[in-house]
């Protein structure tokens, strides 16, 4: 059964993951017959903000702990993944991807990203195996395999696409449900909520995506 490491970055559109697309991507995963894994850094987050209000809090949150609210509890230890026990991974977008997992929300293209989800995504890639990443989260690819020069989509918008091709990525616009496949790289990305109106296309974007990755690795399984 195909094994996927779904990155989570906490749990809420502004301070973790975004909950639609983390949902919709474990329900795409499960009805494609493969086997969801979610994975998360063990640190705080970078900020909370009150989704009621959309205002910072005054409060600490860890990432892990966070994310297991959208995991049900069954969530691992990002830093202790090893990339030769899975098969794929998918990011789904939320700030998070820029607050916890990178810090593209505060230095752009010029950004760091998680020490641990770098190791684990450059394991994934140096054997072939396929990586998908939605919203924001494809900024993550762009910078740590920008110097081969991938093909991503984040949507539409012109500040966030130019960020893109200037850590080294091809930046190809794309409609909400829209699926960009970079079959050399084996990477695959979708807007999501960086165009979607509505849950239904996420939805189809997110369904999209995971088979895009299906399909990716059983290239790579056949080459």
């Amino acid at each position: 059964m195909l094994k996927i490491g779904v990155i989570l970055s906490g749990c809420g559109v502004f301070d973790g993951s975004e909950i639609h697309e983390a949902v919709l991507a474990l329900l795409a995963i499960d009805r494609l017959g493969a086997k969801a894994a979610c994975l998360a850094p063990d640190r705080d987050q970078l900020d909370v903000v009150d989704h009621s209000t959309g205002r910072a809090a005054d409060e600490r949150r860890r990432v892990l702990v966070e994310s297991a609210r959208l995991a049900r509890g069954a969530v691992k230890v990002l830093g202790e993944a090893r990339p030769e026990e899975f098969d794929a991974a998918i990011l789904p977008g939320g700030y998070g991807a820029a607050k916890n997992l990178s810090t593209f929300a505060r230095d752009g293209a010029g950004c760091r990203v998680d020490p641990d989800l770098a190791r684990f995504l450059e394991g994934l890639h140096a054997a072939g195996k396929p990586i998908g990443a939605a919203c924001i989260a494809p900024v993550i690819l762009a910078k740590l395999f920008g110097k081969e020069s991938p093909e991503l989509t984040i949507g539409a918008d012109a500040d966030t696409a130019a960020a893109l091709e200037a850590m080294g990525a091809r930046h190809r616009r794309a409609g909400a449900a829209e699926v960009v496949v970079d079959e050399r790289l084996r990477l695959a990305t979708t807007p999501a909520y960086m165009l979607a109106g509505g849950i239904g296309e996420v939805a189809q974007g997110m369904e999209r995506l995971v088979a895009a990755v299906r399909a990716l690795g059983a290239a790579g399984a056949g080459s």
